[in-house]
């Protein structure tokens, strides 16, 4: 980080001092996020307003009170929950935001809770972030200024959606949305391989530790044929899956 830089960087970082105490803040945890965003920007070299935004801004992002449930959506309003699993869940996001579906949420199941307005539905699109501990504010910094905003947690993973009406104006706005989707859990191909996977290494598991038994060679031909059933239907799994995808 040059001089120049630097010193930008101490301005930036005293002014947000000061509007974290006066939010309220405790002045330990001012400490720690100063040293946690000062740590960022020494990795990535950027500017601090750049990578944080305006510090007003920035601080009322950062002693925000957490977020009350969201509101009921109005009584006409469209509601759909589904999951995916994580190899395909921002490509499905995305493919059901361009038919009008906003997460509202991830609820206690992990399930995206999404609602679409029946009379002017709008197109949105998904991205996904892992977060690490102390780092959200960070990301948060990183991706407000392109318009992102948080829609839902699940584990370490939040979800970030934006309205693609800033880029495509009103040819955001649908005409004549699909239907509501039938479906509600979307497994890819890639899960019931990796299934398949684990089954193959616990059943590998199981014929190493019985093979001293006395009884050894029945044990083992009956996991033999436990393990072959359990891959043929693995394999039966997703080949369906891919046939499945392929019909959409």
């Amino acid at each position: 980080m040059s001089g120049e830089t630097a010193q930008t960087a101490g301005a930036y970082f005293d002014e947000l001092a000061v509007l974290l105490v006066e939010a309220g803040m405790p002045a330990d945890r001012v400490g720690a996020t100063l040293d946690e965003l000062a740590g960022y920007l020494a990795e990535s070299g950027g500017d601090p307003e750049e990578e944080f935004g305006q510090a007003a801004e920035f601080a009322r992002e950062l002693t925000a009170s957490p977020a009350a449930e969201p509101a009921e959506p109005a009584a006409d309003t469209q509601i759909w929950r589904w999951t995916a699993d994580l190899f395909h869940d921002v490509k499905r996001l995305n493919e059901y935001g361009a038919q009008g579906w906003e997460v509202d949420t991830v609820d206690a199941k992990g399930l995206f809770v999404c609602i679409r307005d029946p009379e002017h539905p709008q197109q949105w699109e998904y991205r996904r972030e892992l977060i690490a501990p102390g780092r959200r504010a960070q990301v948060l910094g990183r991706l407000a200024p392109d318009g992102w905003e948080p829609c839902g947690t699940w584990v370490r993973f939040e979800y970030f959606k934006r309205p693609r009406a800033a880029s495509m104006g009103p040819a955001a706005e649908l005409a004549t949305p699909p239907g509501k989707p039938r479906r509600s859990l979307f497994l890819s191909p890639g899960f019931y391989g990796l299934v398949a996977v684990m089954l193959t290494l616990a059943a590998t598991t199981l014929l190493t530790r019985l093979g001293d038994l006395d009884d050894g060679l029945d044990t083992i031909a009956g996991l033999l044929c436990g393990a072959a059933v359990g891959a043929l239907v693995s394999m039966v799994a997703v080949w369906l899956a891919a046939r499945r995808r392929d019909r959409r």
